[in-house]
């Protein structure tokens, strides 16, 4: 069996892993120049990483990570909403990693490089077209110019390509644009003075306004770290169109960005100086998309953002698509046929996936200072009079149960 991924990012890359450790041929297929460490900060939580560490890269994401050792709910007003333990110290078996994207998926890239052969990748590849009949899927790739450089031959096609998915918009070609919900995110990372346990992180402010940092490397020094940075912000109506795709990725403006900062208040850490001492950032709309009605057709699937793009809420995205990865790989293992592989596939993570989905436009774990914001907008002297103690555990637990990373009953939360 060969398999056909579209798209080199975290997925596509952890896929190809994925199905080479289970002796599965495979060909990458990304439509950048190169394959380029870039991006800020994300988590990958402990079911993720627990699928990493089976592929033997705990080692190697430990030497560029932060261990994740607790994690703070406060108000915009920096009033504790809720705290807990994360990773290890929550009773994991495995870490939960805060890093640096690009090093995320350097450390994947790297790896495909040595157990599959540098030329399972192909960069500079955008896929044109496919088609696919009884005995296979044929895909047809072009370079930035339109030429035609490639032709791909298969038995499936693994649509990896993120939230502007050309493989999707084949499938479910009046789909129409991803939605925004008219928030926008701006994020950097700054080398600063550690806070906390220096392996902490904190989301302060509810789904309208809110800020969240977190290290996510060594600094120059012991007592520094990288810092991660985004504050998210609700600047348009929901339901509007998201901005031209070109300005999804695009330098942040410091003039728009700090009247919002001045919303927040963190008692841990001075988030003022934090943001104005970066010296480049990003902006980016926050956008997903409606779950599906199914993801294969035939020989050909989707997978990560491609299949189930969701609002950066509960820590999730990348986590989610290294389990799609997992998951299509063991029932390629297990079927008598490709076609029944993908249909096994889809059963199992499509339900998941769209409730997450679901659940990030309302809020997430992150919903609980929503709730305690709504009812307490101007700050409260007890949280415990405000939303009870399992009140707000039921929030934050239950979205931990419904992505598959709930901790070890009696070990992860903490009273404030």
């Amino acid at each position: 069996m060969k398999a056909i991924i579209v798209g080199g990012g975290i997925g596509g890359l952890t896929t190809a892993l994925m199905l080479g450790s289970r002796g599965i041929a495979c060909e990458v297929f990304e439509q950048a120049d190169t394959i380029r460490e870039l991006g800020v900060g994300i988590n990958t939580l402990p079911h993720a990483m627990r699928e990493l560490a089976g592929l033997g890269l705990l080692q190697k994401l430990d030497d560029v990570a932060i261990r994740t050792d607790q994690l703070y709910y406060l108000n915009r007003h920096g009033q504790e909403v809720w705290r807990e333990a994360r990773g290890i110290d929550a009773g994991h078996d495995v870490p939960q990693f805060s890093i640096h994207r690009g090093r995320l998926q350097g450390v994947i890239h790297r790896a495909v490089e040595e157990r599959l052969g540098a030329e399972a990748i192909h960069t500079g590849c955008r896929l044109g077209a496919f088609t696919q009949d009884e005995g296979g899927v044929t895909a047809f790739f072009f370079d930035r110019s339109g030429a035609h450089i490639h032709t791909a031959r298969g038995d499936i096609l693994i649509g990896a390509d993120g939230i502007h998915s050309r493989v999707r918009d084949t499938l479910f070609p009046n789909e129409g644009p991803p939605c925004w919900n008219g928030l926008m995110l701006w994020r950097g990372a700054r080398d600063w003075p550690l806070f906390l346990t220096g392996k902490s992180m904190i989301v302060a402010g509810g789904l309208n306004a809110k800020v969240v940092i977190y290290p996510i490397a060594e600094g120059s020094s012991p007592a520094s770290r990288l810092t991660n940075w985004a504050v998210l912000v609700k600047v348009g109506e929901g339901n509007a169109p998201p901005p031209r795709k070109e300005d999804w990725s695009r330098p942040g403006r410091r003039e728009e960005l700090m009247p919002h900062v001045a919303r927040f208040s963190v008692p841990y850490i001075d988030v003022k100086s934090l943001i104005s001492a970066t010296p480049e950032f990003y902006e980016y709309p926050t956008c997903d998309r409606d779950p599906l009605p199914y993801w294969s057709s035939g020989r050909v699937t989707l997978l990560g953002d491609a299949a189930h793009p969701m609002y950066p809420v509960g820590s999730n995205g990348a986590s989610q698509a290294i389990l799609d990865a997992r998951c299509l790989a063991d029932a390629l293992v297990r079927a008598e046929h490709p076609r029944q592989a993908l249909v096994e596939y889809e059963k199992k993570r499509l339900p998941m996936t769209a409730d997450i989905v679901r659940s990030n436009r309302r809020g997430g774990p992150e919903g609980v200072i929503d709730a305690v914001e709504q009812l307490a907008p101007d700050g409260f002297d007890n949280v415990d009079n405000v939303l009870s103690y399992s009140q707000r555990e039921a929030i934050v637990r239950g979205y931990a149960t419904k992505a598959g990373f709930a901790a070890v009953p009696g070990l992860a939360a903490v009273r404030a």
